[in-house]
């Protein structure tokens, strides 16, 4: 089944139906129409599968993809131009340019916290470029994997489209496909399976995924605006977001004075019961819910702590002073339960997060340039957010991906694009002139001038 489907989208491809820029523009409207028109849909899907509110379901997944895709349609036209590039001397008369050309047949897999923006924001790449894709959803959101499924082919050219549903076995056999470029988002274990698929075939792969994502919070902040974009960060989507904020590194001058601000945040938020608040999520499953109760085992808990298996609920909270060894410091936590670590001062904070594989965001809340400074030079992360948290994904010429264990290549806006592209090198050259100087034999006369030529 998946071979016939992959000959199909790959004979859609070299057909050329995906070059025109006419096509890749009428598909990214079909991608704002298949969410902006059916946000009901996907309101109650997000719901269904994560506990979504409205506000989060729309403004994290069904309006962010809307906005991607507008944003790649109006930018396709100058993203898709040749560029010319200088052409030295010695090849002249010559003219040398860029061209981006289409990879082929792309392979998506989705990540199922943000169902809908991790999958069809790639796709937005894949089809800006001009490819054609498979598209594996999430099986643990299922709710949302199974509109992609039903929906998505009603909305796109289904000779270039697909959707795979499935678990294991599905992906599995997927991978033992050749395509022309992977894309995946999720963890680390997950990523060294593609990886090794990939290489089967030498396929090129992005992979997103994820870590501890610091947050540094000097003495010189205001405190209450801090907590509030810290809780904001951590707690969206129950603290299941790549780029939360995933501890935070406090100046012992204030640790005490934050904690107490995020209480506070807490609280405002999602009230003095936050299980009884519409706008706060629940953990995915029963086994992501098991993890991360045992992650509070032991834990010094300041703020929060209740937690109920029958509904997957677990409070947003807070955990004073964790072992430095302990799980809840060397795994990503990827839910509700913030540690917070006091430092003695910035640069206890930086030689901390630098003992520590390359985080996909680092948070560092400072009223000092220099402090802002040093933190963002010296601390090598995917992202960077100064006095705020996730919010450089909200600007679309930003470049969105990881580095080190955190993940390789990036993608939003022209990134995508170029991710997702083939950008082919071409040189132009006339016949009328052709000087003898590169041919034999060489004499010393034509060492001279390809020395002064170079």
């Amino acid at each position: 089944m998946i071979d016939d489907l992959l000959r199909k989208l790959r004979a859609g491809f070299d057909g050329g139906r995906t070059r025109p820029i006419a096509w890749r523009r009428e598909q990214l409207a079909a991608v704002k129409e298949l969410v902006a028109g059916n946000e009901k849909t996907w309101l109650e899907a997000l719901r269904e599968d994560l506990g979504k509110s409205t506000y989060e379901a729309f403004g994290a997944e069904i309006g962010y993809v809307a906005k991607e895709a507008d944003f790649a349609r109006r930018h396709l036209a100058r993203w898709m131009r040749p560029r010319k590039v200088a052409t030295p001397l010695i090849a002249q008369p010559g003219t040398s340019y860029i061209v981006p050309e289409p990879r082929g047949v792309v392979l998506i897999i989705g990540a199922w916290n943000y169902p809908l923006q991790l999958t069809m924001a790639p796709l937005i790449a894949a089809i800006a470029a001009g490819n054609a894709a498979i598209v594996k959803p999430s099986e643990v959101a299922a709710a949302t994997s199974a509109q992609l499924a039903e929906l998505l082919p009603e909305y796109l050219d289904a000779e270039c489209f697909a959707v795979v549903e499935g678990g294991v076995p599905e992906t599995s056999a997927l991978l033992e496909q050749r395509f022309d470029h992977i894309l995946y988002t999720g963890g680390e274990r997950v990523a060294r399976i593609v990886m090794s698929a990939a290489a089967k075939h030498l396929t090129p792969i992005t992979l997103e995924l994820g870590g501890k994502s610091p947050c540094y919070v000097d003495r010189e902040v205001d405190l209450d605006v801090a907590a509030s974009r810290i809780a904001w960060g951590k707690f969206m989507n129950a603290g299941q977001t790549c780029i939360a904020p995933d501890y935070v590194l406090v100046h012992r001058a204030v640790a005490r004075e934050l904690t107490q601000a995020l209480g506070r945040r807490i609280r405002e938020f999602y009230g003095d019961d936050p299980a009884a608040s519409g706008d706060y999520p629940r953990i995915i499953n029963e086994r992501h819910f098991d993890r991360l109760t045992a992650l509070l085992d032991g834990q010094s808990i300041v703020h929060g702590g209740r937690h109920d298996r029958t509904t997957r609920y677990v409070e947003p909270t807070l955990v004073r002073e964790p072992d430095p060894q302990s799980p809840l410091m060397q795994e990503e936590i990827f839910g509700p339960i913030l540690p917070i670590v006091t430092v003695d001062d910035a640069e206890a904070a930086i030689h901390f997060i630098r003992e520590r594989p390359q985080p996909l965001a680092l948070y560092a809340f400072a009223s000092e340039r220099d402090v802002q400074d040093r933190i963002v030079d010296r601390v090598s992360a995917g992202s960077v957010c100064v006095n705020d948290t996730m919010m450089f994904m909200a600007a679309p010429g930003l470049p969105f991906g990881g580095v080190g264990a955190s993940g390789m290549g990036r993608y939003s806006g022209w990134f995508g694009f170029e991710t997702m592209s083939h950008m082919k090198a071409v040189m132009r050259r006339g016949t009328r002139l052709d000087p003898d100087l590169r041919y034999p034999p060489y004499t010393e006369r034509k060492l001279r001038v390809l020395r002064w030529l170079s």
